[in-house]
């Protein structure tokens, strides 16, 4: 039988804090001194979510991870994750000297802008029921639900009550014409939202996709304008078509990244 661990970490989605933490989507709250105090750590803390996942790309093997897009050999050594879910996270990571630097960040609260007359209308229609538009609004699971919602009643139709993942199956199998236009234009703000993510960072040695979702996306996601959208960024578009884009695949990054995280 193993000894308990005397050391751990904890990675949450939760806004930067000190012993007391709050998760975003989620009414849970804990306090990490009560938490080491009830398990007998000696060391006990806890990192962002994201930031978990951005410590793993080191270490993510070939079987981890799906080829999106090769993009070239970058001489950057930054890398982001980008990964929609319940709300929309991210973070880089950046080797400076023989140590690893991780940056939290926070693309799901960025304003997001339409690209086309439709998405202007669309817009338009969602500032009338909310008073920002932002990155996960539309770019997370919820967000999903409310470009169908608000797709069918720009079509004269009134949507029905279906959850993220019944919308993303009625959108790939064809069955249902407003799911796959959602699920169509959820892959293009996704494009938008992590190229503007990207250059933000200055990761142009690799964009890596995460959450729940886009694993189960993949040939859609190839189809899609994703990567029109991720690279249609003025002058900086041929640059920005070098950028290799990855998606995770392996079942807990943020373990791995938490495992090797010196927090």
């Amino acid at each position: 039988e193993e000894a308990a661990p005397t050391e751990g970490c904890i990675a949450v989605a939760a806004a930067p804090s000190e012993d007391h933490v709050t998760m975003f989507n989620i009414d849970w709250s804990f306090s990490c001194s009560q938490l080491a105090q009830r398990f007998n750590f000696a060391r006990f803390g806890w990192i962002n979510d994201f930031t978990a996942i951005a410590y793993a790309l080191p270490f993510l093997e070939e079987d981890d991870r799906h080829v999106l897009y090769p993009g070239q050999t970058s001489i950057s050594a930054k890398y982001t994750a980008v990964g929609p879910g319940t709300g929309l996270g991210g973070a880089s990571i950046e080797q400076l000297g023989d140590e690893l630097h991780v940056s939290a960040a926070e693309p799901g609260h960025m304003s997001l802008s339409p690209d086309s007359q439709f998405e202007l209308e669309l817009f338009q229609l969602l500032s009338a029921q909310h008073d920002y538009i932002y990155a996960e609004l539309l770019v997370s699971g919820p967000g999903l639900q409310r470009l169908y919602q608000a797709i069918c009643t720009l079509n004269g139709l009134t949507p029905e009550a279906l959850e993220p993942a019944e919308i993303s199956v009625r959108a790939i199998q064809g069955d249902d014409k407003n799911a796959r236009q959602a699920l169509e234009l959820f892959c293009a703000l996704l494009g938008s939202v992590c190229g503007d993510f990207v250059l933000a960072n200055g990761a142009y040695g690799g964009l890596y996709l995460a959450g729940g979702i886009v694993p189960g996306l993949l040939p859609f996601l190839e189809s899609s304008d994703f990567h029109q959208r991720f690279c249609h960024k003025g002058a900086m578009k041929a640059h920005m078509a070098e950028v290799p884009v990855f998606v995770i695949t392996t079942g807990q990054p943020g373990l791995i990244g938490a495992a090797h995280a010196p927090f």
